[in-house]
């Protein structure tokens, strides 16, 4: 239940801080401790629980509020104030869960290796299960009482007023809800059904180890995630591929184990859809943010009747780095290895800042508040998890933002992107009541890409320097690349094999990897060459075990595209659409607060006009170069 927003491009997870090797030359350079790193850039998690006694006293409360549902039962039609006493245990009870697994899971974030942490989580995942088991039966019953009586309740009651939305809501989604029965066994299978998820996540997070290679210095240095991110970015090929290879020769030990996990994951969804009615796993997952299936494929269409683009940029990239093919390991190599832009954590602050004053006064004050009341982990430390996200839920005291820092301006894109998902959040927070307070995953993606765009735009009207302008205008389009076209891409993966599953088939590694194999060829064209073990590159994505949710990185990307036009040329009316589109969390649906704001999703304009600006960055930079 606790939202957390994660960006890892995933051919490039986020570059880290250099800060994070040791010093003294010749020595096998490792990640330091989370203690030797100042804590001023440590986020506040005291604001949560003091102590991790305050956590477990009240983890403690947990079961006696989950008792009260019990006398509860059979009486939510008697009246309105039993309908509404039991939505606000529901609240209660929720509130408190989400806030004690923000801590457990935050902490654990800081540091895998700590067994404690991983308790609590287990603790929590448990406090979860027995939730929705305690509760399965609520929504059946709702269901249950005639819907002209639930209108007569909410029209008769102001406080279940705000709840008209809600009731629309689970009204729709009727012919997909369960007897109690049926609900109490879904409810007791879902710390099983998690599994693969919290597998992969131990895993990738805890227990997998790179070997050592060579960096550019000749110095030899243990391989991490982030390092790699960075390693990728190097301008010598050999180390490049060095990287690669020890990257990637790592997964491939475990990709029967992987693709077994993954395999499991995919057949969890198959059996829920089913079991709820649907038609598939993608119908099932599309509907929990009312989204029709076209949604989705006019996406994949769209990007698939625009790959020449694509492919130009790939040929693009062979003829500037000089090379024969383009493998896996030249996708990301710097176009302008001439260019040095450092930009230090402190001056990514301030450049964010500026980048985002067309968004008023009140948006900036909460970025500072952001910066200076410790929302955010900025740097790696040893057993530190990957990547960056944006955590935030109704009743915390603030989001949380975990990033790994490396001084790259890519890294810069990454604060903007995180800042904007925190700022969604606690602007719907501060405008919704819970009910209304969070957003969908559909919507997640907005809020942060456009922040990018902003930061896009705001650098690309203050750098004059022609060479600097080409690292940007390459910039731009390597988001666009790695967050609609790679995204699609992985969609399109994860929407083939949920229909290998649903068709009975076997789910293997080899299967798997064809699948792959057949996607990357096709996406990047004729210059491009994929090395066998390229083949398995979806054995590392964490989001395929989140339930079709990367195709939302590129439909979020489209739609902010759309509405950051408008306010970037200086129109007011735009700029308050979309300041309350972020204050209107999910008080009606995607598709309907999208279209308040300025963008239709329903159709494929937004994605086609994201990929006619790739097409025209490229032809800007091939015309510059």
């Amino acid at each position: 239940m606790e939202k957390v927003f994660e960006k890892m491009k995933f051919g490039m997870l986020m570059v880290i801080l250099s800060l994070a090797f040791s010093l003294s030359a010749g020595e096998v350079k490792i990640a330091v401790e989370r203690n030797e790193i100042d804590a001023k850039y440590q986020w506040r998690m005291d604001h949560v629980y003091a102590s991790d006694a305050e956590w477990e006293k009240d983890f403690e409360r947990i079961n006696p509020l989950l008792d009260k549902f019990d006398s509860m039962k059979g009486t939510l039609g008697d009246s309105p104030q039993n309908l509404l006493n039991y939505l606000k245990l529901d609240e209660e009870v929720t509130i408190l869960a989400v806030k004690l697994s923000v801590y457990a899971n935050r902490k654990g974030d800081e540091d895998s290796r700590i067994a404690k942490y991983q308790g609590y989580r287990d603790k929590m995942s448990g406090a979860f299960s027995a939730f929705g088991q305690k509760t399965a039966w609520a929504e059946p019953e709702i269901l249950q009482i005639p819907e002209e009586k639930i209108w007569q309740f909410v029209n008769d009651t102001p406080e279940l007023q705000i709840y008209r939305h809600y009731f629309a809501n689970l009204l729709r989604s009727k012919a997909h809800v369960l007897s109690e029965k049926e609900e109490r066994i879904l409810a007791l299978a879902g710390e099983v059904t998690g599994g693969p998820s919290n597998v992969f996540r131990m895993f990738n997070e805890a227990d997998i180890k790179f070997p050592n290679i060579t960096d550019e210095n000749g110095e030899t240095i243990e391989l991490t995630k982030g390092r790699y991110s960075a390693l990728m970015k190097s301008s010598n090929r050999e180390v490049r591929k060095a990287a690669w290879q020890a990257n990637y020769e790592t997964y491939e030990n475990w990709k029967n184990t992987l693709a077994a996990n993954l395999a499991v994951e995919v057949k969890t969804n198959v059996f829920y859809a089913r079991a709820k009615n649907y038609n598939s796993a993608l119908e099932a997952a599309l509907d929990q943010d009312n989204l029709p299936v076209e949604v989705y494929t006019n996406l994949v269409d769209a990007v698939n009747d625009n790959l020449e683009p694509l492919h130009r940029y790939i040929t693009f990239r062979k003829n500037v780095l000089k090379l024969d093919k383009v493998h896996l390991y030249d996708i990301y190599a710097p176009l302008l290895p001439e260019v040095k832009w450092e930009i230090p954590y402190q001056e990514a602050q301030k450049t964010v800042l500026a980048a985002v004053k067309p968004l008023g006064k009140e948006y900036v004050r909460g970025i500072e508040t952001a910066y200076a009341n410790g929302w955010i982990d900025v740097y790696e430390n040893a057993g530190k998890r990957s990547g960056a996200y944006s955590s935030s839920f109704y009743g915390l005291p603030h989001p949380y933002i975990l990033l790994n820092y490396q001084d790259q301006v890519g890294n810069m894109f990454t604060l903007a992107h995180e800042l904007g998902h925190s700022m969604h959040s606690w602007y719907a927070q501060e405008n919704q009541p819970y009910i209304y307070s969070d957003y969908s995953n559909f919507l997640a993606e907005v809020a942060s890409t456009f922040n990018e765009e902003l930061l896009s735009d705001y650098l690309l009207k203050n750098i004059k320097d022609k060479q600097r302008r080409l690292y940007l205008l390459n910039e731009q389009i390597e988001n666009i690349f790695i967050t609609v076209y790679t995204q699609v891409l992985f969609s399109e993966f994860e929407q083939k094999i949920h229909e290998v599953a649903e068709a009975g088939k076997p789910l293997n590694a080899e299967v798997m990897n064809g699948i792959f194999a057949d996607l990357q060829k096709k996406y990047y064209g004729p210059d491009f060459e994929l090395d066998p073990m390229g083949e398995s590159r979806w054995n590392r994505i964490p989001h395929y075990y989140r339930n079709f949710y990367v195709f939302k990185y590129a439909t979020g990307m489209a739609a902010s595209t759309a509405l950051a036009q408008k306010i970037k040329a200086g129109d007011k009316k735009a700029r308050d659409a979309y300041l309350k589109f972020l204050s209107s969390g999910n008080s009606d649906y995607d598709i309907n607060l999208l279209k308040q704001a300025g963008v239709d999703m329903t159709t494929p304009e937004p994605v086609t006009a994201t990929l006619n600006r790739f097409n025209e960055l490229l032809a800007e930079m091939e015309k510059l170069m």
